[in-house]
């Protein structure tokens, strides 16, 4: 997949701009503060819902702007375009594929994958594990069409019986909501596991190729449930029914999918802890260029990849390595960055530069 056209209006500096770019790389130059991360942005919006930055979600739109917008269109690797699009205003969103409002936005996600890897990627290993089952939830909703009711199943059913523990709900009426939360996380669980072996050797290739100092690489996912196990729908019960009055304390459901969390470990960094910052972010692209990968082979086609600032978070060595696999996977890629990293430079133009100046982009 690849973007043919993008427009942004009133988004953050940027208050009108209109990309055609081509296959391949595409590279925004300019100084800092000039717009390049709000055209990444605005990509990561029609993916997402949501920036990367985080921050409140009017905060994206421009100020003194009524709202913001951005539309791309998509060329499928198979054939046949896809014109999306995300219009934020009045604290609202709304969305159109094809032309066609959609309702919720969860169809504008599937028309228009995004993988993002940017300054604040390393909290994906260093961060709360929020942000890892997000990662794993990600891939799996874009391969699995029967994940997401699941998982909308398991949020419902947590907040009913989060609010009834708050509410002093007897075991009675909690029961129905536990046998709901039960079964969703069952078909969650499940397919974040199959997600996070099929996973596995493109993590261990990535790992060797960016960090083979440390040695073997391990990939685990946690359960939410602790040192329990809870491998069936009796013993996720039980482990609720068990944890009623320790819960009804505490006001919340302290064990289930929704604190389940994975870990990323190598043999000469058993715990995350023992990482360099420069390692938390090399592993974290170890993790997004696999899901990338996963992607392109569940589906059959690659993702919009962008890579915020790269030249700012990787040194040359790596960031050589980087470029080598994306000019070799052949999947349109976005870069930003003060200037052209040799490795570029000395390339035939075989990728694409456009110049950011005041929130203003121009090819060059």
């Amino acid at each position: 997949m690849r973007i043919l056209r993008l427009e942004l209006e009133g988004l953050r500096c940027v208050q009108r701009a209109r990309l055609t770019p081509g296959p391949g790389v595409q590279f925004l130059c300019g100084p800092n503060g000039a717009g390049k991360t709000t055209v990444l942005e605005g990509m990561h919006l029609l993916g997402y819902g949501r920036s990367f930055r985080g921050g409140l979600r009017d905060a994206t739109v421009a100020r003194g702007s009524a709202h913001s917008l951005v539309f791309a269109e998509l060329e499928r690797e198979r054939g046949g375009l896809q014109r999306v699009g995300l219009r934020r205003a009045a604290g609202t969103w709304s969305a159109r594929v094809d032309e066609r409002d959609v309702e919720g936005l969860a169809e504008l996600f599937l028309a228009c994958p995004v993988v993002c890897f940017e300054p604040g990627s390393h909290e994906l290993i260093a961060g709360g594990s929020e942000s890892r089952r997000a990662f794993l939830d990600w891939t799996v909703f874009h391969v699995e069409p029967g994940f997401l009711p699941a998982w909308r199943r398991l949020q419902r059913a947590l907040r009913q019986r989060n609010a009834g523990l708050r509410a002093g709900w007897s075991d009675a009426l909690l029961a129905p909501w536990e046998e709901e939360l039960a079964d969703a996380s069952l078909i969650v669980a499940e397919a974040r596991n199959t997600a996070l072996e099929e996973l596995r050797s493109a993590v261990m290739a990535k790992a060797q190729a960016f960090l083979p100092e440390l040695g073997a690489v391990g990939l685990v996912l946690g359960s939410g449930f602790g040192e329990r196990a809870t491998t069936t729908r009796e013993e996720i019960l039980a482990a609720y029914c068990e944890g009623r009055d320790q819960d009804r304390e505490r006001g919340f459901t302290r064990f289930g999918a929704h604190r389940a969390d994975w870990q990323l470990s190598f043999a000469e960094a058993p715990r995350r802890e023992y990482l360099s910052r420069g390692q938390e972010k090399l592993a974290a692209l170890v993790m997004e260029l696999a899901q990338v990968e996963h992607f392109r082979e569940r589906s059959g086609e690659w993702p919009i990849l962008l890579l915020d600032d790269l030249g700012a978070e990787l040194d040359a060595e790596h960031l050589d390595r980087v470029l080598e696999w994306v000019f070799g996977a052949g999947l349109q890629a976005w870069i930003t960055g003060t200037a052209v990293p040799p490795v570029l430079r000395d390339r035939p133009r075989d990728w694409h530069l456009f110049h950011v100046e005041q929130g203003a982009v121009s090819a060059a």
